[in-house]
């Protein structure tokens, strides 16, 4: 890659993170300091945000330092620690995005029992359960990978220490193992994509049922900020670990990485600010007070 591309390319690369840090930072400051957002569906929303933030400081980064430095390498702890954080983050965005589903579905379908059922205390434990379930899953797997003999050079086509590229630079057969990730890989997509589709059919069920249009507007535009996001998120994600060793390539694995860990928690609080009323009445309210202040 010549001087100039790769400047270009970490220019872009920067402008990317700073917008992504921006949007995720601006969505949980708005969501802790305006009461109006102290709902169980925005704190959940804010989880995610951190999750998004999280995401983009584990990969933009170092990929940046990289290209601009020319080293473009890695100690082995810090492979190892990268890709704990990037299993750890993804199973943890996989699990929420379908808690957050099932938030939509209480409040549509349930309106009355919406805060028995979905309560501060039910939402936290939403939280932990997607940030300690996909801790223990990547902490399993970081350990026994972190085991595995590797040799050769060592060279690994790919811009973080990501699950695909890691696993082809082992020496020995790891087909037990891929078969093992493979089926772990269906409990943290499969599952959430079906509670997901249950919960927008009972939503779409009772949306149709409604007789005031204002009502089936702010329906409609709550579910559709989400199924888009868990649209992109889990056709990435499928389409990076669900595919058999054989029919990948290492441009296909950047492509899905740069999708789902990059590009991703970029467009969600622009996704979800442009839906959200709230979020916009929040930001108001907030730069009022400020005004106010001075």
């Amino acid at each position: 890659m010549t001087p100039q591309r790769t400047f270009s390319f970490s220019a872009w690369t920067m402008v990317v993170y700073f917008v992504a840090l921006s949007g995720n930072t601006l969505t949980i400051f708005l969501i802790y300091v305006d009461r109006g957002l102290h709902t169980p569906m925005y704190f959940l929303l804010s989880q995610l945000s951190f999750i998004d933030l999280m995401h983009i400081c584990t990969t933009i980064p170092k990929m940046a330092t990289n290209y601009l430095s020319g080293s473009k390498s890695i100690f082995f702890l810090g492979c190892a620690t990268q890709h704990f954080l990037y299993l750890s983050l993804g199973g943890a965005e996989c699990l929420l995005l379908a808690l957050m589903f099932y938030d939509r579905y209480v409040a549509i379908c349930h309106p009355l029992r919406y805060t028995v059922l979905m309560s501060r205390k039910v939402a936290l434990m939403m939280a932990l359960t997607s940030w300690l379930g996909a801790s223990l899953n990547s902490l399993i797997h970081t350990v026994i990978w972190m085991h595995f003999p590797f040799c050769g050079s060592r060279k690994m086509y790919h811009f973080s220490c990501e699950y695909p590229a890691v696993v082809k630079l082992v020496c020995g057969d790891v087909t037990v193992y891929e078969t093992t990730v493979y089926i772990c890989s269906i409990v943290p997509l499969l599952l959430p994509i079906i509670l997901v589709s249950t919960s927008y059919g009972f939503i779409l069920h009772s949306v149709t049922g409604m007789h005031s249009a204002g009502s089936k507007r702010n329906a409609f535009a709550t579910c559709s900020s989400h199924f888009i996001v868990v649209f992109l998120w889990f056709g990435a994600c499928i389409f990076s670990y669900m595919r058999p060793r054989s029919q990948r390539t290492p441009l296909q694995d950047k492509v899905g990485s740069v999708f789902y860990s990059i590009i991703t928690p970029t467009l969600n609080p622009l996704i979800y600010t442009l839906w959200s009323k709230d979020v916009a009445k929040a930001l108001r309210r907030v730069l009022r007070r400020g005004i106010i202040i001075q």
